[in-house]
């Protein structure tokens, strides 16, 4: 159910700031018309199936070539189309578009994140209720295939610098290692901006408001926010 329309807590708002001092004004998201995760995984599908089938009919021309020319050339290997990886709920794959509860222990997005920060979120979201909040989680663990699989995608699509202050590698990801959980809607983003460091919650990269670590002792002020997946 959206919650869109439920008032704003009117408490006060600590701004929140980067390594470098500066001031973070909350900007909310801009919705970006993008393509959506089911058309680009088909895409890069049928994308594997060219590339076997070039290679295959590459190598029909060789063999005629050779047998034209009476040339011995060794045998060629069998080419196979290599393993496509599609994500799937098992690596955390939540669908655009779609918010999932704090209490889905069935989806391995929600039952692989860090125990203390999931109970830390549940008490937020308990909290939030009181002000019509909402809590929605659009990603939480990630597997490293998939994490390297969103990688690939956003450097196809926006190029590598952009994609890389947005998306980190598997090797760095605070989602694959479980700490770091994306939330929605927007309502519930500004609550957790305002009011998150009461449970240790934190936005913790400037660019990304939906994306909260467990970064601070209950009670105490969040820290400085690195730039980005870069930063």
């Amino acid at each position: 159910m959206s919650t869109s329309s439920a008032p704003v807590p009117t408490r006060p708002l600590a701004l929140p700031t980067t390594e470098s001092g500066r001031r973070v004004t909350f900007v909310p998201p801009r919705p970006r018309a993008r393509t959506s995760r089911r058309v680009r995984r088909r895409r890069l599908a049928l994308g594997a199936v060219a590339v076997a089938g070039a290679v295959a009919l590459g190598a029909s021309a060789i063999g005629a070539l050779a047998g034209s020319s009476g040339l011995q050339l060794p045998p060629m290997p069998p080419v196979f189309p290599g393993a496509v990886f599609t994500p799937s709920a098992d690596d955390g794959y939540i669908d655009d578009g779609v918010q999932v509860s704090l209490w889905d222990d069935d989806l391995p997005a929600i039952s692989r994140i860090d125990p203390e920060l999931l109970a830390a979120m549940r008490a937020a979201e308990a909290r939030a209720a009181d002000d019509g909040i909402r809590l929605g989680v659009t990603s939480g663990w990630r597997s490293a295939g998939y994490q390297q699989w969103l990688l690939d995608d956003r450097i196809a699509s926006v190029g590598e610098e952009t994609a890389r202050a947005y998306v980190a590698t598997p090797e760095q990801s605070r989602h694959v290692s479980g700490d770091a959980i994306d939330i929605g809607p927007v309502d519930a983003q500004y609550w957790l901006i305002s009011y998150g460091s009461e449970f240790g919650i934190c936005q913790t990269y400037g660019n990304e408001p939906w994306h909260f670590e467990l970064a601070t002792t209950p009670g105490s002020e969040c820290p400085p926010m690195r730039t980005d997946a870069n930063g």
